[in-house]
């Protein structure tokens, strides 16, 4: 009874499994796969979706940039098929011309799909202040695409070409640099064009204007006159001002059409320093403004600024260091001492010129911290007047024998410097070895010293003037005077023959006296 009923069964299973028997096997599905998306610029992440591969495969995905040489071909991922056969991988689009690319994705087999790149234009730095220089790449332009311009919008229609006559690279990229030009705030567009690709083709990028100022110096002294630029304002935004550390310096501003203006002020009076410069108008905050920096520093007024020795000199200064002592120098020397009031200003120390050689001379006023300014006095180079000479007289005679110690007399010369003369006596007329050389001489006459006689002989003399700023008048004439009569020897000869001829004289007279008595 078991047999029979186990018999039973087999031959019910069987006839189950004849009809599966008789319906022939599924194919399987040949691998395929995707791109998403399948176009796009290059930077664009792609994910590449495979099914129906062999399972627990390899998977390496290619991209060729052009055509299809390997040479041009670039593997941009690689992966793993699951037990199914299938996988999903990302990659990135690489730099490559605009149109049809090929994607190659083998695993056991090869299957390839396309992806299709388009032109893009990419900005760095995407936002600032008019006249900031920034960087603009193309990419997805045609292979070696020619007469590519660059083009930034004011506005929906007004525009400018800030770039032109670009040639892209064979693989359709490209790089320039422009400088953001006067525009109001806000978001401004900035596209391309090239002989390949129109406008509409090309995915453009945006430039956000930022309010900002900028000064045509970043340091001067008190009084200068400083120029601000301002530029990302609001069109025709008004009642802009201008602030120097946080003090209104220029009001009543209102800005172009194209969100830009321009102003001038006068330095305040401010101690030495970094101090912010900032504006703001209706619409615009300071506070959205990157400040400029400016940097005051000190300066010296010198009144007059040439002169003569002894002239009286005004000194006064600004933007020094605040309530500290002053000192003024005249070349090395020191003239005279202030102090700086809050704002770092003096005025009004005077002192007089000292004697000093002709031409540039600086005066200088230094603060306790450092800080010192120059300025500088010329002293004249006018020189005095030539003298004239006066005794001996040219071919004269002075003394008689012996040792002579003459007065030499010229006439006086004037300056505003002050005169001081230089004599010069000497044996020959070009005093390559004077016998007498004297400077610094006071008076217009000098009358020489026993140690200084003359002897029996020629002499030549001459005399210059030499002002307190060392401005030298030049020698006078030459001229030449006798010393002495007759020489000492000589004078002594004649008096023994003067008194041997009285001897004789004397002798002859008394014998013939004696003769006669």
């Amino acid at each position: 009874m078991k047999l029979l009923s186990r018999l039973a069964i087999a031959i019910l299973i069987c006839v189950l499994l004849i009809p599966a028997l008789a319906v022939p096997a599924q194919a399987q599905d040949d691998p395929s796969i995707s791109l998403s998306p399948s176009s796009g610029p290059p930077g664009e992440e792609v994910t590449v979706r495979g099914y129906d591969f062999d399972d627990e495969e390899d998977v390496e995905i290619y991209f060729y940039r052009k055509g299809t040489s390997s040479t041009h071909r670039i593997k941009v991922a690689t992966d793993e098929t699951d037990d199914e056969g299938d996988f999903r991988v990302t990659f990135t689009v690489p730099e490559s011309y605009s149109g049809e690319h090929r994607v190659r994705v083998i695993v056991d087999t090869t299957v390839d799909d396309f992806f299709t790149v388009e032109p893009i234009l990419e900005i760095d730095p995407d936002e600032g202040p008019v006249g900031m220089t920034v960087e603009v790449k193309g990419m997805g332009f045609g292979d070696e695409e020619e007469d590519i311009e660059v083009r930034y919008y004011f506005d929906s229609s007004n525009y400018k070409k800030v770039k032109q006559d670009i040639i892209a690279d064979e693989y359709g990229s490209w790089e320039t640099s422009f400088k953001i030009p006067a525009s109001s705030s806000g978001s401004h567009r900035i596209d391309a064009r090239g002989d390949d690709n129109s406008l509409a083709e090309v995915e453009d990028a945006s430039f956000e204007v930022r309010p900002g100022i900028s000064i045509n110096k970043a340091s001067g002294k008190v009084g200068a006159v400083i120029t601000v630029n301002g530029s990302g304002f609001e069109e025709d935004e008004r009642d802009i001002e201008i602030f120097f550390d946080g003090t209104v310096v220029a009001e009543g501003i209102t800005a172009n059409d194209n969100g830009t203006w321009e102003e001038t002020f006068a330095l305040p009076e401010m101690p030495k320093g970094s101090y912010d410069v900032t504006a703001e108008g209706r619409k615009t905050d300071k506070e959205d403004i990157s400040a400029a920096s400016f940097n005051v520093n000190p300066n010296l007024m010198l009144t007059p600024v040439t002169g003569h020795v002894g002239s009286e000199l005004s000194v006064s200064g600004t933007g020094f260091a605040a309530d500290k002592e002053i000192i003024i120098t005249y070349g090395d020397s020191q003239q005279g001492t202030s102090a700086t009031n809050g704002k770092g200003s003096f005025s009004n120390v005077t002192f007089s010129t000292p004697k000093s050689i002709h031409g540039e001379h600086t005066v200088t006023a230094e603060d306790a911290l450092g800080n010192a300014a120059p300025a500088t006095f010329t002293m004249e180079s006018q020189p005095p007047a030539k003298p004239a000479l006066i005794s001996p007289s040219n071919g004269g005679r002075v003394g008689f024998v012996g040792s002579i110690t003459p007065t030499l007399e010229w006439s006086a010369v004037t300056d505003d410097s002050g005169v001081s003369y230089s004599l010069q006596i000497g044996s020959s007329a070009n005093f390559t070895a004077p016998v007498l050389s004297l400077t610094g001489l006071t008076e217009a006459s000098y009358t020489l010293t026993d140690t200084q006689a003359l002897s029996y002989g020629t002499y030549y003399w001459r005399v210059k003037a030499i002002d307190g700023a060392q401005n030298d008048s030049g020698w006078t004439a030459t001229y030449d005077f006798q010393a002495g009569l007759l020489s000492l020897w000589l004078f002594i000869v004649i008096i023994a023959l003067v008194v041997v001829l009285i001897g004789v004289v004397v002798y002859l007279f008394v014998r013939r006296r004696g003769y006669y008595d």
